[in-house]
């Protein structure tokens, strides 16, 4: 470890070297006078100081202090990295070596989010970690934090190919309209480069669509996102199977989406098809109605002179009546 004498006032700038690297500098505005108990810790991007007071010193005034710079030697050893393609499981561990402080306890995060279960006040300077299923949901980047003073943390990296898959299985659109077609990717890393092919019938590679090729396709690209629009659809030349392709530095993955495309009339069948049948029942009702009215006249027409011959009839037999009556 390296140590040397600093010698400053509170408020001033003071210059510590750092095992023959550049000087780092530093404001001092919370030293205090120290006794025999109190420190003051500095950490840097390339050094970690720890000022203690020096037994015996003379202060000439005070707003000076002496302490002694001494260089925190922790250091942590990892397990190697997983590789997802040849492991299903695997067992992390950390081991650290030199802590300045004694430790309190310790704990591991995934992605920057703590573990659960995983967190103990145990001072063993050697932790483990198990995975029992390496795939895209347990891929990420692991770190071992010990709680000493400072805080010292190591990470290690457990790498998966993409799980690449379709937001939709299938998309619907007009022609001439635009359409968008999204993947979505998963696991650790994420993938470095984004493909798309459109496919035959058979699901054979028809063709690779290259960003900035042909004005029809345009591709937007994040780390764990695609998206490929299309524009100016036709429907003969790009209704069919897509498929789009994520790959990373452990391999690749891909899924498919099924583009449907649409007659410019499909919104119209709907209407015209209940035209039509408001055509053919105002039809079905003209023709009865023009087939019933001839047979209602005549129906109308014999019962109507019934009557008028019984009433003659009668009027005739009360004139026979009166005659033989006046006889």
């Amino acid at each position: 470890a390296f140590s040397s004498a600093l010698r400053t006032s509170r408020g001033r700038r003071g210059i510590i070297e750092c095992s023959g690297k550049r000087p780092d500098i530093y404001i001092v505005t919370y030293l205090k006078i120290f006794n025999h108990e109190k420190e003051a810790v500095w950490r840097s991007s390339r050094c970690l100081y720890r000022l203690v007071p020096s037994r015996g010193s003379d202060s000439t005034t005070s707003n000076t202090e002496v302490g002694r710079v001494i260089i925190s030697n922790a250091a942590i050893t990892t397990s190697p990295e997983v590789n997802g393609q040849n492991q299903t499981s695997a067992t992390l561990s950390c081991n650290l070596t030199n802590p300045t402080f004694p430790v309190k306890g310790h704990y591991w995060t995934n992605n920057g989010k703590i573990i659960d279960k995983s967190e103990t006040n145990s001072d063993e300077l050697y932790i483990e970690h198990e995975i029992k299923k390496v795939d895209y949901h347990s891929a990420g980047l692991y770190a071992c934090v010990f709680l000493t003073e400072p805080q010292v943390n190591a990470t290690i990296e457990v790498k998966v190919p993409p799980h690449v898959v379709a937001y939709k299985r299938s998309e619907n659109a007009n022609e001439k309209d635009k359409a968008v077609l999204t993947c979505m990717s998963q696991g650790y890393p994420l993938p470095t480069d984004w493909t798309w092919y459109k496919l035959k019938d058979d699901e054979s590679v028809e063709t690779a669509i290259v960003n900035g090729s042909d004005v029809k396709y345009e591709m937007k690209n994040t780390p764990n996102k695609t998206m490929l629009y299309v524009k100016d659809l036709d429907i003969n030349s790009d209704m069919g199977m897509y498929q789009c392709q994520g790959t990373n530095q452990m391999g690749s993955d891909s899924d498919k989406i099924q583009l449907r495309v649409r007659s410019q009339l499909a919104a119209l069948w709907p209407f015209l098809g209940i035209v039509a049948e408001v055509i053919i029942l105002i039809a079905i009702i003209f023709i009865y109605e023009k087939r019933r009215k001839p047979d209602e006249i005549n129906d109308d027409d014999d019962s109507g002179s019934a009557p008028l011959k019984s009433n003659a009839a009668t009027n005739h037999k009360d004139k026979n009546v009166r005659q033989r009556n006046s006889n």
